[in-house]
């Protein structure tokens, strides 16, 4: 499978609303509610995985999202493009598939001018406590756990850098909160994972091969009901010895065309790849859900 449109979905959440319209509705979560798709495919910002459920379904119904996002770096091109599903807002089933385009950094690198890694992500999430909008009395966030199965397809590169395996399996838990009288979102993930860049070039190395826990946060501010500012931070493993892998960041503005349908773009910063110093670009994402 190699989708048109790949890498890195963008983020977003909350939609501020008086007080006396603060009741559960049967006929969908409000306006961005349900985040966008995180450059893994499950739902929350760009970077990183949030508590909350993707799609538009309340607790008595079942949605969807499709997202296709591309970042455009210096020396690199990263895409990504996957579908999810949320069952009762409380799970929700997703796949992503990233491309990862080395361009002319591929022949500097001994791979070939063009050179891609590919990776297909599986991955679940269950909610197991609070509600992230509706319980706006208490100051529990909502908090869910995740899993994230990881296949990257470029085995024989990948054992040749100092990758120790082509597949792998990260496990994450988030509290999200949203302050509607505030209009913030702030979220807190730790990852327990061995990837190396996202797991594009495999998992565990030469330098350091076992799980490590990884922070991921993120900030919004919604400036009107239908666009929220925002930035995140995620720190990666530094386990390859030919490579220093850096924490990655990214600035964001996420615009909700319609209930349906939102646009994220961002200025990112994957810091070094590869020995590629200063990997800093532009990010556009656009996602639907139902």
């Amino acid at each position: 499978m190699r989708p048109s449109m790949l890498f890195l979905g963008m983020v977003l959440l909350a939609h501020a609303m008086p007080a006396q319209a603060a009741e559960r509705r049967s006929g969908g979560k409000l306006r961005l509610t349900d985040g966008v798709s995180s450059v893994e495919g499950a739902a929350g910002g760009g970077l990183a995985a949030w508590a909350v459920i993707g799609g538009s379904e309340t607790r008595d119904g079942i949605g969807g999202s499709a997202h296709a996002t591309i970042v455009a770096l210096p020396d690199f091109d990263l895409k990504t493009a996957g579908i999810g599903l949320g069952i009762n807002d409380s799970v929700e089933l997703s796949y992503a598939y990233q491309r990862f385009d080395t361009r002319r950094a591929g022949a500097a690198l001994g791979l070939g001018r063009g050179f891609t890694f590919g990776q297909h992500i599986l991955s679940g999430k269950l909610r197991i406590a609070g509600d992230a909008v509706w319980e706006q009395d208490r100051w529990l966030p909502q908090i869910a756990i995740g899993v994230q199965h990881k296949i990257a397809e470029r085995g024989a590169v990948i054992r040749l850098v100092g990758g120790r395996a082509s597949s792998g399996t990260d496990i994450y838990a988030s509290a999200t909160k949203v302050l509607l009288a505030q209009s913030l979102v702030v979220d807190a993930t730790v990852r327990w994972t061995k990837a190396n860049q996202f797991g594009l070039l495999g998992f565990g190395g030469d330098r350091r091969r076992g799980r490590s826990a990884q922070f991921e946060g993120s900030v919004g501010w919604l400036a009107t009901p239908s666009l929220l500012l925002g930035a995140e931070v995620r720190t990666k493993p530094d386990n390859l010895a030919f490579a220093r892998e850096q924490r990655a960041i990214d600035a964001f503005a996420a615009l909700a065309v319609t209930r349906h349908l939102s646009v994220t773009a961002a200025y990112v910063d994957l810091g070094d790849i590869a020995t590629f110093r200063r990997q800093r670009g532009t990010y556009l994402s656009l996602r639907g859900s139902f």
